[in-house]
């Protein structure tokens, strides 16, 4: 008879699990941002496109009936790419009440507003009364609203701009310093009211002092990750990109657009030109065709720092149409590593996605994905 020490030197040892997606809630319209309290991953903040915030208890399985907040009646969707596009709340959040949110209203402005939650320890509902508005800018077109908007680790508050729309920016706003289009904005908004301007801001002394980097097309999405900033940059006809720098790096920073596109010069006749000293290139693209290594427009996502050992220190994205999702490690001022996970992080019911928009992050750095055409939440589970 084998002893008990032979037996167990005998039984294989179990891989890893795989990560996998899990359904939080039921459908939500359109969901394109998820957050959660800062120091309890249990409520979950979903962002609806139409301008509704809701919230979700991951413990119990319900969403509340009741909206966190609900600004429906001032968001516009006349167009496909406007809505309620950010939110994000104020580091202090438990003290203060704070939290902001981006949007496009009826003027084609996008406003950047602040609501304080009375009691936000154990309230679950924000007053639209308290709306303080702290920033505005003029849309030309319907399309390229950016969106993004968190509070990096210097503490103040960062908002990714689009160029304004139409194609290949017809009127340069993104290397126009004289306005807040095509840009990475960063405003302190840690006074009792309104924003100032930090004064390390590379153009604090010129028209637009809330530039604090440019040369975007439409970032939609960006993160931090330590002192690393990533930017997913939607591209025009040829490339899609993500953009890594550091802290210091982005001050002043100059991505390179309407000039350039991903590594090359901007194919329209008369808008693309040559690679000057002070463009930064991307440190991934991908082409529009719609293959496994392709798409045709980038949904920023998130470094992922959660429970899942395997992907530990990826940077996931996706595309919105071509519904594939693939990841990258930053080393060394590269990507490396990089990974195909759409068979991995598929579907469990296995239908295709329909509209990928974003991705989420909670407190506890675990990271979900969703999907707009189909409503759903997804969690990636060990």
């Amino acid at each position: 008879m084998k002893t008990l020490l032979t037996l167990i030197l005998t039984i294989p040892l179990l891989a890893s699990a795989a990560p996998r997606l899990e359904r939080i809630g039921d459908s939500f319209e359109r969901p394109i941002h998820l957050t959660s309290l800062p120091n309890d991953s249990d409520w979950l903040f979903i962002v609806e496109q139409a301008g509704i915030i809701r919230l979700h208890q991951q413990s119990t399985g319900k969403t509340l009936a009741q909206p966190f907040l609900d600004i429906s009646s001032q968001v516009s969707r006349r167009h496909n790419e406007e809505g309620l596009l950010g939110f994000t709340l104020a580091p202090d959040y438990l003290k203060t009440g704070r939290c902001y949110v981006n949007f496009s209203n009826e003027d084609r402005t996008n406003e950047i507003v602040r609501y304080t939650v009375a009691n936000p320890q154990q309230n679950r509902v924000c007053d639209p009364a308290t709306a303080e508005v702290i920033l505005t800018f003029k849309q030309p077109y319907g399309n390229h609203n950016g969106g993004y908007l968190e509070f990096g680790p210097d503490g103040h508050l960062y908002i990714g701009t689009g160029d304004g729309g139409s194609a290949n920016d017809p009127k340069n706003n993104a290397q126009d310093l004289s306005n807040l289009l095509g840009k990475i904005l960063r405003i302190d908004v840690s006074g009792p009211k309104g924003y100032t301007i930090p004064k390390d801001n590379p153009f604090a002394d010129q028209q637009s002092p809330e530039i604090f980097a440019y040369g975007l097309r439409n970032p939609w999405r960006c993160c931090w990750d330590g002192d690393h900033f990533y930017i997913a940059d939607v591209g025009q006809n040829a490339w899609e990109e993500v953009n890594v720098v550091t802290a210091e790096q982005l001050r002043g920073a100059n991505f390179g657009w309407r000039p350039r596109e991903g590594f090359i010069k901007t194919p329209k006749k008369g808008v693309g030109g040559p690679k000057k000293d002070n463009y930064l290139d991307p440190v991934v693209v991908y082409h529009h065709k719609m293959d496994e290594k392709g798409g045709l427009s980038i949904n920023g996502g998130y470094v992922y720092r959660g429970s899942i050992t395997s992907l530990q220190g990826h940077y996931l994205y996706s595309d919105h149409l071509n519904p594939r999702i693939w990841s990258f490690r930053f080393q060394d001022g590269k990507a490396i590593d990089q990974q195909d996970l759409t068979k991995s992080l598929a579907r469990p019911d296995g239908k295709p996605f329909q509209q990928l928009a974003a991705f989420g992050q909670d407190a506890d750095k675990e990271v979900y994905i969703l999907e707009m055409g189909g409503g759903a939440v997804w969690k990636i589970v060990d």
